[in-house]
Protein backbone atom coordinates (compact mmCIF):
# COMPACT_ATOMS: atom_id res chain seq x y z
CA UNK A 1 0.00 0.00 0.00
CA UNK A 2 2.85 2.47 1.15
CA UNK A 3 4.57 1.39 -2.36
CA UNK A 4 1.32 2.36 -4.19
CA UNK A 5 0.83 5.58 -2.29
CA UNK A 6 4.54 6.64 -3.12
CA UNK A 7 4.15 5.75 -6.71
CA UNK A 8 1.01 7.63 -7.36
CA UNK A 9 2.64 10.83 -5.24
CA UNK A 10 5.48 10.64 -7.66
CA UNK A 11 2.93 10.58 -10.48
CA UNK A 12 1.26 13.70 -9.90
CA UNK A 13 4.18 15.74 -9.09
CA UNK A 14 5.75 14.59 -12.59
CA UNK A 15 2.26 15.44 -14.15
CA UNK A 16 2.31 18.98 -12.34
CA UNK A 17 5.88 19.67 -13.83
CA UNK A 18 5.10 18.76 -17.24
CA UNK A 19 2.14 20.26 -17.87
CA UNK A 20 2.53 23.47 -15.86
CA UNK A 21 2.89 25.55 -18.70
CA UNK A 22 0.47 24.76 -21.25
CA UNK A 23 2.35 26.16 -24.08
CA UNK A 24 5.35 24.30 -23.80
CA UNK A 25 3.83 21.96 -26.33
CA UNK A 26 3.97 17.85 -26.72
CA UNK A 27 7.67 16.08 -27.72
CA UNK A 28 7.39 12.38 -28.34
CA UNK A 29 7.77 10.58 -24.99
CA UNK A 30 6.44 13.49 -23.30
CA UNK A 31 3.70 11.63 -20.52
CA UNK A 32 1.47 13.83 -19.32
CA UNK A 33 -0.69 16.69 -21.61
CA UNK A 34 -3.65 18.97 -21.18
CA UNK A 35 -5.65 18.09 -24.40
CA UNK A 36 -9.08 19.81 -25.08
CA UNK A 37 -10.78 16.73 -26.70
CA UNK A 38 -13.72 18.61 -28.97
CA UNK A 39 -13.99 21.31 -27.11
CA UNK A 40 -11.75 23.87 -24.79
CA UNK A 41 -12.10 22.34 -21.53
CA UNK A 42 -8.55 20.60 -20.73
CA UNK A 43 -8.49 17.12 -19.91
CA UNK A 44 -5.33 14.83 -18.16
CA UNK A 45 -3.98 12.32 -21.15
CA UNK A 46 -1.41 9.98 -19.76
CA UNK A 47 0.22 8.73 -23.31
CA UNK A 48 1.63 5.91 -21.10
CA UNK A 49 -1.49 4.61 -19.69
CA UNK A 50 -2.11 1.14 -20.67
CA UNK A 51 -4.74 0.39 -23.06
CA UNK A 52 -7.71 -1.30 -21.88
CA UNK A 53 -7.73 -4.11 -24.21
CA UNK A 54 -10.47 -5.94 -22.94
CA UNK A 55 -12.83 -2.88 -23.32
CA UNK A 56 -11.33 -2.23 -27.05
CA UNK A 57 -11.99 -5.96 -28.04
CA UNK A 58 -15.22 -5.63 -26.83
CA UNK A 59 -15.97 -2.73 -28.25
CA UNK A 60 -14.97 -3.52 -31.72
CA UNK A 61 -16.88 -6.74 -31.92
CA UNK A 62 -20.08 -5.05 -32.15
CA UNK A 63 -20.55 -2.61 -35.18
CA UNK A 64 -23.57 -1.21 -33.26
CA UNK A 65 -21.25 0.43 -31.02
CA UNK A 66 -20.40 3.40 -33.90
CA UNK A 67 -23.68 4.94 -34.03
CA UNK A 68 -24.70 6.60 -37.81
CA UNK A 69 -26.77 9.70 -37.18
CA UNK A 70 -28.72 10.64 -40.21
CA UNK A 71 -29.20 14.63 -40.46
CA UNK A 72 -30.73 16.00 -43.74
CA UNK A 73 -32.79 19.24 -44.14
CA UNK A 74 -35.69 17.27 -43.33
CA UNK A 75 -34.74 16.61 -40.09
CA UNK A 76 -31.57 19.36 -38.84
CA UNK A 77 -31.87 18.98 -35.28
CA UNK A 78 -33.46 15.17 -34.97
CA UNK A 79 -30.98 12.25 -36.04
CA UNK A 80 -32.57 9.00 -37.73
CA UNK A 81 -29.83 6.48 -36.72
CA UNK A 82 -28.86 4.23 -39.83
CA UNK A 83 -27.67 0.71 -39.33
CA UNK A 84 -24.91 -0.77 -41.03
CA UNK A 85 -26.03 -3.69 -43.51
CA UNK A 86 -29.49 -2.67 -42.52
CA UNK A 87 -31.39 -2.02 -45.73
CA UNK A 88 -34.65 -1.02 -44.32
CA UNK A 89 -32.97 1.81 -41.84
CA UNK A 90 -31.99 3.40 -45.28
CA UNK A 91 -35.55 3.23 -46.53
CA UNK A 92 -37.14 4.12 -43.90
CA UNK A 93 -34.90 7.25 -43.26
CA UNK A 94 -34.77 10.81 -45.52
CA UNK A 95 -31.61 9.67 -47.17
CA UNK A 96 -31.55 10.64 -50.14
CA UNK A 97 -29.81 8.34 -52.56
CA UNK A 98 -29.08 11.72 -54.97
CA UNK A 99 -27.79 13.93 -53.09
CA UNK A 100 -24.08 14.17 -51.59
CA UNK A 101 -22.86 12.39 -48.32
CA UNK A 102 -20.41 13.87 -45.95
CA UNK A 103 -19.70 11.89 -43.19
CA UNK A 104 -18.55 13.71 -40.29
CA UNK A 105 -16.15 12.48 -37.21
CA UNK A 106 -15.79 13.74 -33.81
CA UNK A 107 -12.61 12.93 -31.50
CA UNK A 108 -11.25 12.01 -27.96
CA UNK A 109 -13.68 12.95 -25.79
CA UNK A 110 -16.45 13.88 -28.35
CA UNK A 111 -19.65 12.66 -28.81
CA UNK A 112 -22.77 12.87 -31.61
CA UNK A 113 -23.94 16.26 -30.62
CA UNK A 114 -21.44 18.58 -29.65
CA UNK A 115 -20.45 21.52 -30.39
CA UNK A 116 -18.09 20.60 -33.34
CA UNK A 117 -21.09 18.45 -35.31
CA UNK A 118 -23.41 20.88 -34.93
CA UNK A 119 -21.82 23.52 -36.41
CA UNK A 120 -20.44 21.40 -39.69
CA UNK A 121 -23.90 19.54 -40.01
CA UNK A 122 -26.09 23.00 -39.54
CA UNK A 123 -23.00 24.81 -42.40
CA UNK A 124 -23.54 21.97 -44.96
CA UNK A 125 -27.16 22.15 -44.65
CA UNK A 126 -27.51 25.36 -45.17
CA UNK A 127 -25.85 25.23 -48.67
CA UNK A 128 -27.69 22.19 -49.63
CA UNK A 129 -29.65 19.25 -48.77
CA UNK A 130 -26.65 16.99 -47.86
CA UNK A 131 -27.16 13.39 -46.18
CA UNK A 132 -25.19 14.44 -43.15
CA UNK A 133 -23.78 11.22 -41.54
CA UNK A 134 -22.27 11.51 -38.31
CA UNK A 135 -20.26 9.11 -36.76
CA UNK A 136 -21.02 8.68 -33.46
CA UNK A 137 -18.33 6.31 -31.07
CA UNK A 138 -18.36 8.59 -28.18
CA UNK A 139 -17.97 5.09 -25.74
CA UNK A 140 -14.55 4.25 -27.27
CA UNK A 141 -13.84 8.29 -27.62
CA UNK A 142 -14.32 9.17 -23.92
CA UNK A 143 -12.01 6.03 -22.55
CA UNK A 144 -8.15 7.09 -21.66
CA UNK A 145 -5.81 8.69 -25.18
CA UNK A 146 -4.09 5.59 -25.32
CA UNK A 147 -7.35 3.67 -25.46
CA UNK A 148 -9.29 5.65 -27.66
CA UNK A 149 -6.32 6.55 -30.33
CA UNK A 150 -5.90 2.36 -30.21
CA UNK A 151 -9.48 1.96 -31.77
CA UNK A 152 -9.06 4.69 -34.14
CA UNK A 153 -7.68 2.61 -37.13
CA UNK A 154 -10.36 -0.45 -36.60
CA UNK A 155 -13.30 2.41 -36.04
CA UNK A 156 -12.62 4.04 -39.45
CA UNK A 157 -12.19 0.67 -41.64
CA UNK A 158 -15.62 0.45 -39.77
CA UNK A 159 -16.70 3.41 -41.50
CA UNK A 160 -15.16 2.46 -44.80
CA UNK A 161 -16.88 -0.51 -44.85
CA UNK A 162 -20.54 1.24 -44.11
CA UNK A 163 -19.62 3.51 -46.83
CA UNK A 164 -18.42 0.20 -49.38
CA UNK A 165 -22.05 -1.48 -48.02
CA UNK A 166 -23.45 1.82 -49.21
CA UNK A 167 -21.99 1.88 -52.60
CA UNK A 168 -22.76 -2.29 -53.25
CA UNK A 169 -26.81 -1.13 -52.38
CA UNK A 170 -26.51 1.90 -55.29
CA UNK A 171 -27.26 3.99 -52.25
CA UNK A 172 -23.69 6.09 -52.86
CA UNK A 173 -21.29 6.13 -55.20
CA UNK A 174 -17.39 6.84 -54.05
CA UNK A 175 -17.66 10.55 -56.34
CA UNK A 176 -20.50 11.51 -53.71
CA UNK A 177 -18.33 11.05 -50.36
CA UNK A 178 -17.01 14.09 -48.58
CA UNK A 179 -15.20 12.11 -44.82
CA UNK A 180 -14.65 14.98 -42.01
CA UNK A 181 -12.67 14.39 -38.72
CA UNK A 182 -11.28 16.31 -36.34
CA UNK A 183 -8.26 15.44 -33.81
CA UNK A 184 -8.48 11.82 -33.76
CA UNK A 185 -11.05 11.78 -35.84
CA UNK A 186 -8.96 13.26 -38.58
CA UNK A 187 -6.96 9.66 -38.38
CA UNK A 188 -10.38 7.90 -38.62
CA UNK A 189 -11.29 8.90 -41.72
CA UNK A 190 -8.28 8.65 -43.17
CA UNK A 191 -8.59 4.69 -41.99
CA UNK A 192 -12.00 5.09 -43.51
CA UNK A 193 -11.19 6.45 -46.85
CA UNK A 194 -8.20 3.82 -46.94
CA UNK A 195 -11.08 1.02 -46.35
CA UNK A 196 -12.37 2.09 -49.56
CA UNK A 197 -9.44 1.87 -51.44
CA UNK A 198 -8.76 5.40 -51.18
CA UNK A 199 -11.56 5.78 -53.79
CA UNK A 200 -13.82 8.72 -51.75
CA UNK A 201 -13.79 12.28 -53.11
CA UNK A 202 -12.66 14.09 -50.72
CA UNK A 203 -11.47 13.96 -46.97
CA UNK A 204 -11.25 16.87 -45.05
CA UNK A 205 -9.02 16.80 -41.57
CA UNK A 206 -9.38 19.14 -39.02
CA UNK A 207 -5.93 19.45 -36.90
CA UNK A 208 -5.32 15.58 -37.03
CA UNK A 209 -4.46 14.97 -33.18
CA UNK A 210 -0.33 15.06 -33.02
CA UNK A 211 0.29 12.95 -29.90
CA UNK A 212 1.27 9.12 -30.36
CA UNK A 213 1.06 9.30 -34.11
CA UNK A 214 4.24 10.44 -35.31
CA UNK A 215 5.32 7.35 -37.53
CA UNK A 216 2.42 5.30 -36.81
CA UNK A 217 1.72 3.88 -40.28
CA UNK A 218 -2.29 3.91 -39.46
CA UNK A 219 -2.17 7.94 -39.44
CA UNK A 220 -3.89 9.90 -42.25
CA UNK A 221 -1.86 9.69 -45.31
CA UNK A 222 -2.52 11.51 -48.70
CA UNK A 223 -3.27 8.51 -50.66
CA UNK A 224 -6.56 7.85 -48.21
CA UNK A 225 -8.67 10.10 -50.60
CA UNK A 226 -9.13 11.78 -54.43
CA UNK A 227 -7.72 14.64 -52.29
CA UNK A 228 -6.77 14.74 -48.82
CA UNK A 229 -7.22 18.59 -47.58
CA UNK A 230 -5.83 19.36 -44.09
CA UNK A 231 -6.39 22.50 -41.76
CA UNK A 232 -3.69 22.73 -39.24
CA UNK A 233 -4.16 25.09 -36.33
CA UNK A 234 -2.36 23.40 -33.02
CA UNK A 235 0.95 22.15 -34.24
CA UNK A 236 3.82 21.63 -32.03
CA UNK A 237 1.05 21.19 -29.35
CA UNK A 238 -2.02 18.58 -29.93
CA UNK A 239 -1.89 18.54 -34.03
CA UNK A 240 -0.37 16.57 -36.21
CA UNK A 241 2.71 19.29 -38.00
CA UNK A 242 3.73 18.10 -40.58
CA UNK A 243 1.72 18.08 -44.57
CA UNK A 244 0.04 15.26 -44.45
CA UNK A 245 -1.94 15.67 -47.09
CA UNK A 246 -2.38 16.72 -50.47
CA UNK A 247 -3.08 20.34 -49.48
CA UNK A 248 -1.88 21.29 -46.43
CA UNK A 249 -3.10 25.14 -44.98
CA UNK A 250 -1.53 26.55 -41.68
CA UNK A 251 -3.76 29.64 -40.82
CA UNK A 252 -2.13 32.01 -38.98
CA UNK A 253 1.09 30.03 -38.74
CA UNK A 254 -0.63 26.48 -37.73
CA UNK A 255 -0.88 27.35 -33.93
CA UNK A 256 -1.69 30.44 -31.69
CA UNK A 257 -4.90 31.27 -33.16
CA UNK A 258 -6.07 34.89 -32.85
CA UNK A 259 -8.34 35.25 -29.88
CA UNK A 260 -7.45 32.58 -27.89
CA UNK A 261 -5.22 32.60 -24.56
CA UNK A 262 -2.34 29.98 -24.05
CA UNK A 263 -3.37 27.82 -27.39
CA UNK A 264 -6.23 26.89 -25.35
CA UNK A 265 -8.56 27.12 -27.97
CA UNK A 266 -6.36 26.90 -30.99
CA UNK A 267 -7.27 23.14 -31.67
CA UNK A 268 -10.63 23.55 -32.22
CA UNK A 269 -10.44 26.19 -34.37
CA UNK A 270 -9.56 24.00 -36.89
CA UNK A 271 -13.60 22.95 -36.95
CA UNK A 272 -14.96 26.68 -36.72
CA UNK A 273 -12.83 28.12 -39.50
CA UNK A 274 -13.89 25.01 -41.88
CA UNK A 275 -17.55 25.43 -40.99
CA UNK A 276 -17.63 29.18 -41.37
CA UNK A 277 -15.87 28.12 -45.15
CA UNK A 278 -18.66 25.87 -46.13
CA UNK A 279 -20.81 28.49 -46.04
CA UNK A 280 -18.92 31.66 -47.64
CA UNK A 281 -16.15 30.11 -49.07
CA UNK A 282 -14.01 32.91 -48.34
CA UNK A 283 -10.93 31.72 -46.35
CA UNK A 284 -7.90 32.65 -49.70
CA UNK A 285 -4.53 31.54 -48.78
CA UNK A 286 -1.57 31.75 -50.42
CA UNK A 287 1.03 29.26 -51.36
CA UNK A 288 3.70 28.67 -49.43
CA UNK A 289 7.23 27.29 -50.70
CA UNK A 290 8.11 25.40 -47.18
CA UNK A 291 6.12 24.81 -44.03
CA UNK A 292 8.88 26.89 -42.59
CA UNK A 293 7.77 30.34 -44.68
CA UNK A 294 3.96 28.98 -43.75
CA UNK A 295 4.96 29.48 -40.25
CA UNK A 296 6.70 32.62 -40.70
CA UNK A 297 4.06 34.34 -42.76
CA UNK A 298 6.69 34.36 -45.81
CA UNK A 299 3.98 33.22 -48.46
CA UNK A 300 3.21 35.44 -51.47
CA UNK A 301 1.77 32.44 -53.86
CA UNK A 302 -1.74 31.99 -55.53
CA UNK A 303 -4.31 32.18 -53.58
CA UNK A 304 -6.76 29.31 -53.36
CA UNK A 305 -9.80 28.79 -50.86
CA UNK A 306 -9.07 27.19 -47.86
CA UNK A 307 -11.64 24.23 -46.79
CA UNK A 308 -15.73 24.66 -48.32
CA UNK A 309 -17.36 21.61 -49.50
CA UNK A 310 -16.50 21.46 -52.88
CA UNK A 311 -16.32 18.24 -54.14
CA UNK A 312 -14.33 18.99 -56.85
CA UNK A 313 -11.50 20.80 -55.41
CA UNK A 314 -8.05 19.64 -55.91
CA UNK A 315 -5.14 21.42 -54.88
CA UNK A 316 -2.05 20.74 -53.95
CA UNK A 317 1.24 22.35 -51.56
CA UNK A 318 1.16 24.31 -48.10
CA UNK A 319 -1.02 27.50 -47.93
CA UNK A 320 -1.33 30.19 -45.37
CA UNK A 321 -3.88 32.33 -44.55
CA UNK A 322 -4.29 35.04 -41.53
CA UNK A 323 -8.07 35.00 -40.05
CA UNK A 324 -9.89 37.33 -37.60
CA UNK A 325 -10.43 37.00 -34.37
CA UNK A 326 -14.44 36.26 -34.50
CA UNK A 327 -16.77 34.56 -36.33
CA UNK A 328 -16.84 34.30 -39.68
CA UNK A 329 -12.93 34.89 -39.73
Amino acid sequence: MKQYMLLSIVIAVSAASVIKDLNAGYKTGDRFIYFPGDGNALHLADTQEPVNEEFLRSYIRNIDNNLYKLYTRSNPLDAQYLRKYDESSINHSNYNRHKGIVIVSHGWNGYGKNEMNRLITEAFLRVDDFNVIVVDWNELANQGYTTAKRGVPAVGRGVGQFINWLVSLGAASYESVHLVGFSLGGHLVGNAGRETGGRVKRITALDPAGPLWGGDDERLVATDAQYVEVIHTNTAMLGYTDPCGDADFYPNGGSSMPGCWKNQCSHGKAFTYFASTVKYNHLLASRCDSLRDAQRGRCSGDKVPMGNGDLNKFQNGIFRVDTGKSYPY
